[in-house]
């Protein structure tokens, strides 16, 4: 009865029928005008705009949706399925391999048309917040303008376009970091030092925590759980991770969109992420959809002839400030000037994030009615204008090669092969520098997590149910899930060689290792001592403080160090599982074999051929252990099965047999899909029984693949590894390397 009484009020409150008939009336608005807009070869966002004006008030010649209230519900969805798409697209390995040029040309873009954007909002009398949130609307460029613009044009492979995505992907993570300190300015209404200090030092931290706990967390969990994950269940799993982390996000008082991006991100990572994009591509383009519709109905004709000037004033704005410092960043990063240009001329546009931080704005009450539409028509006409400018790049740069001064060219060639060249010492001193203090970083950022969390829920939990021992437990239970961070924390980031590389080189060199360790130990002994002293008191954290890093350090030093090097494993798996199950490296067996899953191309040269034909083994030394066509997979199969497009084999080798034919099959396969089909396929080692059925017999005779669907890899034969023959008799004792299914392989041990 409660419940039907809740869903009576809720119906009640929410108008059933005007919520369904509004959202027909914008989506068949918006087939038809994407319809239009596809034929006339432009982008299908800025017809999701016009469909948005077509459906508003503002357009008197169409019936108008009955209550606005409606599609900003849906707007809202669409933000949140936004970001977690593109947190999908984003991962952590891209931003790594973007590099130092990406992430100072999008710094320098950023605070460039930030500073821009609030000079113009001041010059026209906006106030402070409304200018900060203006810049940040002209600071990002559209990530699927750009990328549409390079597919039509042809140009995706070129040098330019690959470094404009990398500047991409470091402009959306800055987006998300940035709609968390104008929500923070627009709160507190004032632009403290303080408190933005605090607030980035917050967002960074959060950050980092629900990046490490969810890599560590959620591709176990999912692999776990690998074969009940039907495509249905997959679906609904990422959807609901999708929104519960913006819940959760909101918790700790920061935005939707930033819960949904980091869950993306996350994601991103696993064997998961193509297929979960698969899943969620039909929600996030009717969302999506949604939302930019949204955004067209914000469009008001009076506004834009009223402010037609500074809507061409920003236009200008965007496009000359986008080329003036993409150009100029790229050339701080050492690309020459081709490059720069290029690169420059391709961002001169602002897209998505433009909208919601717009809409950011206008939920927080803080950004004046007009900006909004004048901000989606600089966007419409920035759009348009895109492809004309990405073309004009090459005329541009022929014509500042003639005029620029020769000795300015010059300097500009040796600069970007100094830049790009470096010098070897310098860079293995930053790259050690860098990896100790991001190592430095995540072990605190773990360790003030745990220590939080214990003296917040679980110390005052404890004293409770158990007012003598309640302290005593705590500490205890504390400092062991610490044990392992803290012993991490101690460890040494360097290889030996670059130790021995970098004494070398100067005689005082061991003097920085000295310094990087003794800071280590100082700090993992301050939260054992800090952990204490909350605990019980400061004489305590003093005095047991150092005895308890010694016995973790020193005495105990070898299971907790065997305990974070298998969390560390576990985590930079889960990190590398896509590139790691594509190239089998998880896979590990003896002798550098591994067992990889790639997808034949339509252009690969094996496409049609029996496997007997393909000479697979002969020329490359690999084996076809499976191959998954669709949702049948077939264990071993035989010499006489052909291979088609789409089959996704499961090939067995080392690693520089693997890199050599891997592209081969590949061959054109642009976005290589993951297989999920296979995780009951293992590595096993059988060792045989005297009552073995296999003792006795040779390769052939065993019928290891039609009887048992197993694929034998090594024979180890007491300290020895034989390469299986079809003569090799099995004899107790020997144990056999082999791929193939646990419950049919148990059989042979005998």
């Amino acid at each position: 009865m409660l419940l039907l009484s809740a869903v009576q009020s809720a119906a009640e409150s929410i108008d059933i029928d005007s919520l369904i008939g509004d959202l027909a009336f914008i989506l068949i608005l918006g087939a038809v005008t994407t319809i239009v807009f596809k034929l006339l070869r432009q982008p299908v966002v800025l017809g999701y705009i016009v469909a948005g004006f077509l459906a508003s008030p503002n357009f008197e010649y169409l019936p108008s949706v009955t209550t606005e209230s409606n599609i900003e519900l849906w707007a809202q969805i669409g933000i949140v399925v936004l970001l977690f798409s593109l947190g999908l697209e984003f991962s952590f390995k891209k931003l790594v391999n973007a590099g130092g040029s990406a992430v100072v040309t999008a710094l320098i873009i950023v605070c460039g048309m930030m500073g821009v954007g609030y000079c113009i909002g001041r010059l026209m009398h906006f106030s402070s917040i409304n200018s900060l949130f203006l810049g940040g609307m002209l600071s990002m460029s559209s990530t699927t303008i750009i990328i549409k613009a390079f597919t039509d044009l042809g140009i995706r492979q070129r040098k330019f376009a690959s470094l404009v995505l990398a500047v991409l992907i470091v402009e959306d993570l800055f987006a998300v970091l940035m709609m968390v300190l104008l929500s923070s300015i627009a709160i507190h209404n004032s632009v403290e030092g303080s408190e933005l200090f605090m607030s980035v030092g917050k967002l960074v931290f959060f950050l980092v925590m629900w990046f490490l706990v969810g890599v560590y967390v959620i591709p176990t969990l999912l692999n776990k759980s690998r074969r009940h994950l039907s495509n249905e269940i997959l679906l609904i799993v990422s959807m609901g991770l999708c929104f519960g982390m913006a819940v959760f996000s909101v918790a700790c008082g920061f935005s939707l969109a930033l819960g949904a991006f980091v869950i993306g991100s996350i994601l991103a990572s696993t064997s998961f992420a193509e297929r979960i994009e698969k899943l969620t591509t039909p929600v996030k383009d009717l969302f999506g959809a949604v939302f930019f519709i949204s955004v067209g109905m914000m469009v008001n004709p009076d506004v834009i002839m009223q402010y037609w000037g500074a809507i061409l004033t920003l236009s200008v704005a965007v496009i000359v400030g986008m080329i003036i410092f993409g150009t100029f960043g790229m050339l701080v990063t050492g690309q020459n000037l081709k490059v720069a240009i290029e690169s420059g001329f391709s961002l001169t546009q602002i897209g998505e994030f433009a909208f919601i931080i717009a809409s950011l704005g206008m939920s927080l009450g803080v950004l004046n009615t007009e900006i909004y539409p004048i901000v989606v028509a600089v966007s419409v006409l920035t759009t348009f204008t895109t492809p004309y400018f990405i073309r004009m790049s090459d005329p541009a740069y022929r014509f500042a090669e003639r005029h620029l001064p020769a000795r300015f060219n010059f300097l500009l060639d040796r600069y970007s092969v100094r830049a790009t060249a470096g010098n070897e010492t310098r860079e293995l001193w930053v790259s050690v520098l860098k990896r100790s203090l991001g190592r430095i970083m995540l072990y605190s950022i773990l360790l003030v997590a745990i220590v939080t969390v214990s003296l917040t829920y679980l110390l005052p939990w404890l004293t409770g149910i158990l007012p003598h021992w309640g302290k005593f437990t705590c500490a205890v239970a504390t400092l062991g899930v610490m044990s392992p961070f803290v012993y991490a924390l101690t460890m040494s980031s360097m290889k030996r060689s670059e130790i021995e590389e970098l004494k070398g080189q100067r005689p005082l060199a061991n003097v920085p290792f000295l310094v990087i360790r003794i800071f280590r130990f100082v700090i993992a002994l301050g939260f054992i001592i800090y952990t204490l002293s909350h605990i019980y008191n400061a004489l305590v954290g003093w005095s047991f403080g150092l005895i308890i890093f010694i016995a973790i350090v020193f005495v105990f030093g070898q299971s907790v160090r065997t305990r974070a090097k298998t969390i560390e494993s576990k985590f930079l798996n889960n990190l590398n599982e896509r590139d790691l199950r594509r190239s089998g490296r998880n896979n590990n067996v003896v002798s550098d074999i591994h067992l990889a899953y790639v997808k034949a191309g339509y252009d690969s040269q094996f496409i049609g051929l029996k496997i007997a034909d393909s000479h697979l083994r002969d020329t490359y030394s690999t084996n076809i252990m499976s191959i998954q066509r669709g949702s049948h997979v077939i264990y071993v199969p035989s010499s006489s099965i052909r291979i088609f497009p789409g089959d996704i084999l499961g090939i067995v080798g080392t690693d520089e047999q693997l890199q050599t034919v891997i592209p081969l099959i590949e061959a054109g396969i642009e976005d290589q899909e993951e297989s999920d089909m296979h995780a009951d396929v293992r590595l096993l080692n059988v060792d045989l029984k005297p009552g073995s059925p296999l003792i006795g017999k040779n390769v052939v005779t065993s019928c290891l693949g039609k009887t048992y669907s197993a694929l034998l890899v090594s024979v180890q034969r007491q300290d020895n590894f034989l390469p299986p023959t079809p003569q090799t008799v099995f004899a107790p004792g020997d144990i056999l390397w082999m791929y193939g299914l646990p419950s049919l392989v148990s059989s042979l041990k005998g």
